[in-house]
């Protein structure tokens, strides 16, 4: 009786040592793959990380080139002046002097010296003709009419330059918009009003 009581008993323990090794070659199996696992994905991770680095750092520069740049250009006070059917764009520039219309030197494009002082008077009024560049591009109407165009335009950049120039302006008036155009023609006239000849007998 006692060596089959032992025989069951050695039986029992290897069993157990079977199911124990058993147990252990299954948590090894899945400490092994789980290492594997966390070993993979971290490069991956550090990888796709440097490459959203690397992409942010172009921007970066990208954005400080762009900033370099609008920082180099002039700082300009721009306005729009209007006469008849003439249209002129005048910037302001704090750094520059000379007044350029349309690519051309203001004497060239208005040789009459008379048209030279209508389209300069705000700044001559100012006195401040030496100091600031300016330059126009004006289109429509004739000779008479942009360089109305181009004084109003010049005022009311003067304005956004320094407010304390509206008074004096005004004073001169040199801000006020001449709305006057010429009429349109009608049918049946010679003109917007000239009726044609007519005979009674």
């Amino acid at each position: 009786m006692e060596k089959k009581s032992q025989v069951k008993k050695t039986k029992k323990q290897e069993d157990k040592k079977e199911k124990l090794d058993v147990k252990e070659t299954k948590t090894v199996k899945k400490t092994k793959t789980k290492t594997v696992s966390k070993k993979e994905k971290p490069v991956a991770v550090k990888e796709v990380e440097k490459e959203v680095e690397k992409e942010v750092e172009k921007e970066v520069e990208k954005d400080k080139e762009e900033i370099k740049v609008s920082v180099k250009k002039d700082r300009y006070f721009e306005a729009v002046g209007r006469r008849k059917t003439a249209v002129a764009r005048v910037r302001l520039f704090t750094k520059k002097t000379g007044i350029e219309i349309n690519n051309k030197n203001l004497q060239d494009y208005f040789p009459i010296f008379r048209l030279q002082n209508k389209a300069i008077a705000p700044l001559e009024k100012m006195k401040i003709s030496d100091k600031l560049g300016v330059v126009v591009k004006v289109k429509g109407g004739g000779v008479n009419a942009q360089a109305e165009a181009i004084s109003l335009g010049i005022a009311r950049a003067l304005v956004k330059f320094n407010v304390d120039f509206r008074k004096r302006l005004r004073r001169f008036e040199l801000l006020t918009r001449d709305s006057r155009k010429v009429e349109r023609k009608k049918y049946g006239l010679k003109k917007a009003r000239r009726a044609p000849q007519w005979k009674k007998r």
